[in-house]
């Protein structure tokens, strides 16, 4: 495997003087804990060319001269990469892709997709509702997960404005479905903070509970994720101790940004680690040998 750098000192993050260079050791460096979150999922990448101040352009299918040995997988939809291994992680990396964006379900070894294993909620405030009334309504998801569906789910930042829920989903049944059902509950209980309805203008002041990133074709931001702000913030896995913190009004407003998150794994580990299956957690060794 062949890998040819370029560009390494081109900004991509003006604010900070983040580089192209900084991004790929960054991913290099999360690697170990990313990459068993994109193990078999068909990747969606969002790629800068000119830094976060420029045109970017959503990425699904394997742009051209994609080397050989990167490993694809055809669905009805296109030919897409998979991301398994630190070399492909980096190539990407190299096409200033900063964002990976990842359905929530895998591909089995011969390609075939598999149902979903995971179920997600993506909080997204309406001004001026913030990260506090995120916190609030993230709480209330994860009770009411626990007490209707047994379900226990884990937290972490959108890398932009809201956050985001998971639970390991392992039974029948339209994870879309359950999704909606509990955000609809939560807004007929909390009609002053919650919505469960897409119209923008029905927001404003309430954290919408958007169930419908449970859809087969929709991806969502992988955890340890960079995006595109004005920083080079991430999507990062939470404790529920900070979650509480910030419904209180209390905390940093939970905003990390890259050397922080590797400072957090060093310490933490992958809080996210309960969301892999446990075949998932056996290949990743096997290929590591």
């Amino acid at each position: 495997m062949h890998i040819r750098f370029t560009n390494l000192d081109k900004v991509l993050f003006p604010r900070t003087g983040f580089t192209k260079g900084d991004l790929i050791e960054y991913y290099l460096r999360v690697a170990p804990v990313l990459l068993p979150h994109l193990e078999g999922r068909p990747i969606t990448i969002r790629r800068f060319p000119d830094g976060v101040d420029g045109p970017s352009f959503f990425e699904k299918h394997p742009s051209q001269g994609t080397p050989s040995w990167v490993r694809r997988v055809t669905l009805s939809s296109g030919t897409y990469v998979l991301v398994e291994d630190v070399e492909t992680l980096a190539l990407l990396a190299n096409l200033a892709a900063i964002e990976l964006h990842v359905p929530q379900w895998r591909v089995d070894d011969s390609g075939v997709p598999k149902p979903p294993d995971l179920l997600v909620f993506d909080l997204d405030p309406g001004a001026p509702a913030g990260i506090t009334e995120c916190a609030k309504v993230a709480t209330l998801v994860a009770a009411t997960l626990r007490s209707a569906y047994e379900l226990d789910a884990l937290p972490k930042t959108s890398g932009s404005k809201g956050l985001q829920l998971y639970a390991r989903w392992n039974g029948p049944g339209d994870t879309r479905a359950v999704a909606r059902a509990v955000a609809e509950h939560l807004a007929q209980r909390r009609p002053q903070l919650v919505v469960a309805n897409m119209t923008k203008s029905l927001r404003r002041g309430r954290v919408l509970i958007d169930w419908s990133q449970n859809h087969v074709a929709k991806t969502t931001v992988a955890p340890y994720s960079l995006r595109a702000n004005p920083e080079p913030t991430v999507s990062t896995p939470l404790q529920w101790t900070e979650v509480e913190r910030a419904a209180s009004g209390e905390g940093s407003g939970l905003t990390f940004l890259a050397d922080q998150v590797l400072d957090r794994i060093d310490e933490l580990g992958d809080l996210f680690a309960p969301l892999l299956a446990s075949d998932t957690v056996r290949r990743r060794r096997r290929r590591s040998r």
